[in-house]
């Protein structure tokens, strides 16, 4: 009967440990903080370019520019004389000597106005041969060719007079007429300039007493 007994007791027993033991271990973990891993900042100071490095990339820039479209337009020039289009060919050489202008490039622009005159006399285009002769005598009374962009604007007039060609004939006698003036005015410099050298020249040769 004893042993009945102590076998109850040591059962009871054993069920309460096993039943305490399964509560700690059903007993929830603490949640883990989730760590965000971040990649470091590294702050990278670059150094400044100095202004004259900034201003030689852009001239760098700006002549790469200009030389792509120059070789664009005269590959286009090119093609219109290759097939034989002279009217267009002619507006490309225009459109040369204009950028050539821009670039104060004066010899080659008056070439290509030349060469478009050429082509316009041969097709009878009368306005343009006067626009060409206009922006010529511009280019030669800005580098000092007075005479010769006087002839261009006479030449211009006579044209426009002959071949009946609406124009403002009036604007052609107004730059004729400054050219005039700056010629004259440089031809009387020019003399007092030389008269003055003559003198010097002659006080230098007298006799002294």
């Amino acid at each position: 009967m004893k042993r009945l007994i102590l076998l109850l007791t040591f059962c009871i027993l054993g069920f309460n440990a096993s039943a305490q033991f399964w509560r700690l271990w059903r007993k929830p973990l603490p949640a883990i903080t989730a760590v965000q891993m971040q990649p470091p900042v590294i702050a990278i100071k670059k150094a400044p370019i100095p202004l004259n490095a900034i201003i030689e990339m852009e001239l760098d820039v700006s002549d790469y520019v200009k030389g792509v479209q120059e070789a664009s337009m005269i590959k286009v020039a090119k093609h219109h004389m290759r097939f034989r289009q002279y009217v267009d060919a002619s507006y490309s050489f225009n459109d040369l000597a204009d950028l050539y202008v821009r670039q104060n490039r004066f010899s080659e622009a008056k070439w290509f106005l030349l060469q478009s005159n050429a082509i316009a006399r041969n097709t009878d285009n009368n306005r343009h041969i006067i626009s060409n002769l206009l922006i010529l005598a511009d280019i030669k009374s800005v580098i000092g060719e007075t005479a010769l962009a006087l002839l261009d604007l006479q030449e211009a007039r006579k044209i426009a007079m002959s071949k009946d060609v609406k124009i403002d004939i009036s604007a052609i006698d107004k730059k004729i007429k400054n050219l005039q003036n700056n010629k004259t005015t440089l031809t009387k410099v020019e003399l007092r300039y030389a008269n003055a050298v003559e003198i010097a020249n002659s006080i230098k040769a007298a006799p002294v007493n």
